[in-house]
C-alpha cells in the first residue's frame, strides 16, 4: 500500500545485519517509555532493535509519512526523538538505569521519508552517575544525524 506521498507503507524491511541478534530493548524500560517504538505498524516510525557482535545496541528504523518536516523528508524533531530513545536504551542495554540529561544533535543530511536507516550507538564512558553514549542515524556511508547523549543514572 502506498500513502499520498507515494511511500510504500506495506513492505518495510527492518532486517538486521548477519552478525546482529534481535533484542527487545524497549522491554527494559516498559511500555510507557516507547514514544518511538510504541506503534510497530504505524505510519510514523517502525523499529526493530538488535545487538551487534560487540553487544552494542543497533536499530533499524523506518521513517514514515507522519514524520514529515521539509517536503518529502523527515522532521529534525522526529530524528531527535529517535536518537533520544535509542541512545537512552543503549545505556539501559549496557546495564545502566538512566534518564537522558543532555542530548546534543548535529544534523548532517536531509532524511527522505520512507527510508529505512540504521541507528548505531556506543556507550563511550561511565563515571559516577554520568554515562556518555554516542550514536548516529545512517544509511551506508551517509550520516543523517549524529549525537552525544549524557545520561544520568537513576538513584536506586
Amino acid at each position: 500500500m502506498k500513502d499520498s506521498l507515494n511511500i510504500d507503507t506495506a513492505n518495510v524491511d527492518l532486517s538486521g545485519e548477519s552478525d546482529w541478534t534481535s533484542f527487545d530493548a524497549p522491554a527494559l524500560v516498559g511500555a510507557s517509555l516507547r514514544f518511538v517504538s510504541g506503534e510497530p505498524e504505524g505510519d510514523r516510525y517502525r523499529v526493530r532493535y538488535y545487538k551487534n557482535g560487540q553487544q552494542e545496541l543497533r536499530a533499524r528504523i523506518w521513517f514514515g509519512p507522519e514524520t514529515e518536516g521539509p517536503p518529502g523528508h523527515s522532521h529534525g524533531g522526529a530524528m531527535a526523538a529517535v536518537l533520544d530513545e535509542v541512545l537512552g536504551l543503549a545505556a539501559w542495554t549496557a546495564g545502566y538505569a538512566i534518564v537522558v540529561g543532555n542530548l546534543n544533535i548535529s544534523f548532517r543530511n536531509l532524511l527522505p521519508l520512507g527510508a529505512v536507516v540504521t541507528v548505531e550507538s556506543t556507550v563511550v564512558s561511565a563515571q559516577g552517575r554520568k554515562v556518555m553514549v554516542h550514536g548516529k542515524i545512517c544509511q551506508g556511508d551517509t550520516v543523517f544525524a549524529s549525537a552525544e547523549c549524557l545520561c544520568i543514572t537513576i538513584p536506586q
